[in-house]
């Protein structure tokens, strides 16, 4: 018997056998909402100074396009989604294992910028709830206007949804959003999803 560890490991997501087994609950209920697990994404939270031009020109380098600044949005490249967290701080969402290649670009290339880089992958995941009553499930648990007036494609918040923290960001005008959320957390956030989706035409 080998002794060998991997040299790269994923915890696989708590998710998995949960959304399998309820798949078929919310369409009995012909409400048009879709639970889905986007944990094997990567993800990479980085933090630098967003007023310095050589942290900026590095990091547009390094992913492509340009680090969002504004605070809330998103910027999508053709590899990695950015997400802006706060002042100094953002997530990236990267392909599946795309997380190892894009830490050692950092490693590689930020050599004396100040910045630090954390791969979160492996504590966070990753929920998209997508369908045309998905604002009205939401807002059963969570404070945020998302309405489109206010909360559209390109915005992401954090915030509460059921008690539980997280980060949203909508991807599409489905709507689709996706919650980021912490790996311990994310199962009683789906079992809430699926408990507020079933009573929405109640």
């Amino acid at each position: 018997m080998s002794n060998t560890v991997p040299k790269f490991y994923k915890a696989e997501s708590p998710l998995t056998e949960l959304i399998n087994r309820k798949k078929n609950i919310l369409s009995n209920k012909e409400i048009g909402i879709v639970i889905s697990d986007h944990s094997e994404l990567g993800q990479v939270n980085i933090r630098g100074d967003a007023e310095d031009d050589i942290f900026l020109d590095t990091m547009r380098e390094i992913v492509g396009h340009e680090l969002p600044t504004q605070p809330n949005t998103v910027t999508l490249g053709e590899q990695f989604i950015i997400l802006w967290l706060g002042e100094n701080e953002w997530l990236i969402i990267t392909p599946e294992n795309g997380e190892r290649e894009l830490i050692t670009l950092l490693k590689n290339k930020m050599s004396g910028i100040f910045a630090s880089f954390t791969d979160v992958s492996n504590s966070q995941c990753i929920i998209r709830v997508t369908g045309f009553h998905v604002r009205n499930v939401l807002a059963k648990g969570c404070s945020l206007d998302l309405h489109p007036r206010s909360f559209d494609v390109g915005k992401c918040a954090q915030s509460l949804i059921a008690a539980v923290g997280v980060t949203i960001r909508q991807v599409d005008s489905t709507p689709s959003f996706e919650l980021i959320v912490r790996r311990s957390l994310a199962e009683h956030l789906v079992n809430w999803l699926y408990d507020a989706a079933q009573n929405i035409i109640n």
